[in-house]
C-alpha cells in the first residue's frame, strides 16, 4: 500500500467522495492522467489501482511522495470546519458546464473534468452559474481597463448575471468589486486552496465573497498556488460560465489562456478594446481581429450575446437627437443656407440654398412656426434661442 490509507468501506457514493479527496492530493488539478483515467475508470477503481502500486499507470511512481498519511476522511472533517464543502458530478450543486471539459482536447497538459470542487459560501454552486459571466484579463491593469471592467461587470450583475473571476490583482479585483457594487453575487475560482487568500492582500475580499457569493477551488485546501495550477484554474473559469469576456491582456496573458479554453468549449469570447497603442490590450485585439472574439464596450452588449436571442435586444448607439434632424430634406437645406447673426433677404437665402425664392419662402415660414428661424425688419436669421 506503500504509505496509502484505503478508503473505509461507505456507501457508493461516499466511496466515490472519498476517492476523489484522496486522488487530487495524489496528483495536480487538471492533470488528464488523472482526469482522464477517472472519465474511464471511476475515481474509485483508479484509487485502488493506485493502492495496489498498479505498474501500469505512471502515476503511481509520481505521487510516492504525497502517500503518507492520506487520510481523506479526515481531509473533508478539516474542510467542513473551515466552512468548506466538496462538490463532485453527481452532486446537485455540480454544474453541468463542467462535464463538457471531457469532450475537449487537453491545452497545455492540462484537462478533463475536475474531480471535484472545494466551495467556501453559502449560495448554489449550480445556481449561481447557471447565468454567469467570466471577466479575466491584466494583472497590471490600466486606470481604464480597471474602470470598464468594474463598469461593464456592475451592469451584468445588475441584470441578474453572476461575475465569475480569478481574485487576482487588476482586471479580475475591479470585476469582482464592480458586480457587489451591482447588487449581486460574484465567483472567485482560485488557483490555490479555498481556505487561502492569494493574493493576500484580497484577504478581505475573498472573504466577503464567500460571506455573499463563493469561493471555489479544484486544488485541496491549504495547497499553495503554482503556474500549472493557474493555467488548470483558468479552464474552470471558462466551462462555469456562458460567457468570457477579455479586459486588457497582452500577447502573452494568461487571460488568453482563459480565451482558448472558451473558445474550445464553445462558449462565447468577447473582447473590450483599448487604445491601439496600449501594450496590454494587444492580445485583445489579437482576438478581435482574428474573429476569436466579438468587440464589446458595456454590459449591454454582453448580455445581448450571452441571453436568449431576443430577450436583451442592444440598441444601436446614436449621439443626442437635434431638432433640425426630423425636418424634411428640402427644410434643412433652406436652415443650412439661413444666416446666424446677420438677417437677409428670403432672395439672399434662396440664392445661397439654391432653390426658387417662392419655394424658399414656404420653408422659411415652416420653420419659424417651429421656432428655428425668426424674420426681423431686414430679413431672416437663425432664432437665438
Amino acid at each position: 500500500m506503500s504509505g496509502l490509507v484505503a478508503v473505509p468501506s461507505s456507501s457508493a457514493g461516499e466511496h466515490e467522495r472519498l476517492a476523489r479527496v484522496a486522488l487530487g492530493r495524489l496528483g495536480e488539478p487538471g492533470d488528464p492522467r488523472i482526469t482522464r483515467q477517472v472519465q474511464q475508470l471511476g475515481a474509485a477503481r483508479l484509487y485502488r489501482r493506485l493502492c495496489d502500486d498498479d505498474p501500469r499507470l505512471d502515476l503511481a511512481a509520481d505521487s510516492a511522495a504525497r502517500r503518507d498519511g492520506l487520510d481523506p476522511s479526515a481531509e473533508l472533517e478539516r474542510a467542513a470546519g473551515h466552512g468548506i464543502r466538496f462538490v463532485i458530478p453527481g452532486d446537485p450543486e455540480w454544474p453541468d458546464g463542467l462535464d463538457d471539459l471531457d469532450r475537449v482536447q487537453d491545452l497545455h497538459r492540462r484537462g478533463g473534468t475536475p474531480l471535484g470542487l472545494w466551495v467556501r459560501g453559502p449560495l448554489r454552486l449550480d445556481e449561481l452559474c447557471r447565468r454567469s459571466v467570466a471577466m479575466v484579463g491584466s494583472r497590471s491593469a490600466t486606470t481604464y481597463g480597471a474602470s470598464i471592467a468594474g463598469q461593464v461587470a456592475a451592469e451584468l450583475a445588475g441584470a441578474g448575471v453572476t461575475v465569475v473571476s480569478g481574485a487576482a490583482y487588476g482586471i479580475d479585483q475591479a470585476a469582482h468589486r464592480g458586480a457587489l457594487s451591482g447588487g449581486g453575487p460574484t465567483v472567485a475560482v482560485l488557483a490555490c486552496g479555498a481556505d487561502r487568500a492569494y493574493p493576500s492582500a484580497h484577504r478581505q475580499l475573498l472573504d466577503y465573497i464567500a460571506e455573499t457569493g463563493l469561493v471555489v477551488s479544484e486544488a485541496p485546501p491549504g495547497s499553495a498556488p503554482t503556474k500549472l495550477r493557474f493555467l488548470s484554474r483558468n479552464r474552470l473559469i471558462a466551462a462555469l460560465t456562458v460567457g468570457t469576456v477579455v479586459v486588457e491582456a497582452a500577447v502573452r496573458s494568461g487571460a488568453l489562456n482563459t480565451s482558448s479554453w472558451a473558445g474550445l468549449l464553445n462558449r462565447t469570447v468577447m473582447g473590450v478594446p483599448g487604445p491601439v497603442t496600449s501594450a496590454p490590450s494587444e492580445g485583445v485585439h489579437e482576438l478581435i481581429r482574428s474573429g476569436a472574439a466579438t468587440l464589446v464596450t458595456r454590459g449591454a452588449d454582453v448580455l445581448e450575446l450571452v441571453s436568449p436571442i431576443g430577450s436583451h435586444p442592444s440598441t444601436v448607439v446614436r449621439g443626442p437627437e437635434r431638432p433640425a434632424d426630423r425636418l424634411p430634406d428640402l427644410d434643412r437645406q433652406v436652415l443650412d443656407s439661413v444666416p446666424v447673426v446677420t438677417a437677409v433677404p428670403a432672395a439672399s437665402v434662396a440664392r445661397t440654398a439654391g432653390l426658387a425664392e417662392p419655394t424658399v419662402h414656404a420653408a422659411l415660414e415652416r420653420l419659424r412656426a417651429a421656432g428655428m428661424v425668426e424674420k426681423g425688419r431686414s430679413g431672416w436669421r437663425l432664432a437665438s434661442r
